[in-house]
């Protein structure tokens, strides 16, 4: 980790439930960026830190995201932002699935979604997870139009 990278305090610190004060200064940015961003005729942006005089660079598409968390933050919702590079158990992964353990260990072994192990522990990428329920999903969808063909072929549907 780089000293410019949050530790995992700082980032809890970051989604504890905000003061009435906090949400109300978190409306008041949200409503001058979603402004601002109206306006922007480019891709990036450069915004400024008054107090420091410190200019950044930051991309529209940040911006955005920022302005989602200044809008949660305003109504007082907790905020969690998890790289989609991350890491998930396979308890967790068969839950995003919607499929038991047993099954996504089959599917790791057999080698449908990759994996590392931590230990004796084995670890999905959330990424990669995502991968594979998107192509489950189109895989589904082409076997449905299949059958649908099929019944039709077969006389099954009635005009």
């Amino acid at each position: 980790m780089s000293s410019t990278e949050p530790h995992v305090m700082e980032i809890s610190k970051i989604i504890e439930r905000t003061s009435k004060d906090e949400q109300k200064i978190a409306l008041k940015s949200y409503r001058a960026l979603t402004s601002a961003i109206r306006q922007l005729k480019s891709d990036k942006a450069e915004i400024e830190i008054e107090e420091t005089e410190e200019k950044i660079v930051i991309s529209v598409r940040v911006l955005k995201l920022l302005s989602e968390i200044l809008m949660a933050t305003s109504q007082g919702k907790p905020i969690s932002i998890v790289p989609i590079a991350m890491e998930v158990t396979t308890q967790r992964a068969a839950e995003i699935l919607g499929c038991s353990r047993p099954h996504l260990v089959k599917l790791l072994e057999n080698g449908k979604i990759s994996f590392s192990k931590v230990g004796k522990h084995r670890r999905v990428r959330f990424e990669d997870l995502m991968t594979y329920r998107h192509k489950m999903k189109q895989d589904q969808k082409k076997r449905m139009i299949e059958i649908m063909k099929s019944d039709e072929e077969s006389g099954l549907y009635d005009s």
